[in-house]
């Protein structure tokens, strides 16, 4: 039986959402082993004299208990 636990993470870009979500990814799988998926949940824009400056995302990351104790 396999038990798995769902993060939320939140992750900003001045480049796109898709490098925002790589990153949070990226990072969560420095300390987080076993991450199977992520879900973006949301997405925004920061806007500044009538330019977008920063992409974010919220997503959610699941991955797999471990086991052992």
């Amino acid at each position: 039986m396999s038990v798995l636990k769902v993060l939320e993470l939140m992750s900003s870009s001045e480049k796109s959402w898709e490098e925002a979500t790589t990153k949070a990814v990226s990072k969560a799988s420095e300390t987080i082993k076993g991450i199977q998926s992520a879900w973006v949940k949301d997405q925004s824009v920061v806007v500044k004299d009538g330019n977008v400056k920063e992409f974010r995302v919220t997503l959610k990351v699941t991955f797999k208990v471990s086991s052992e104790a």
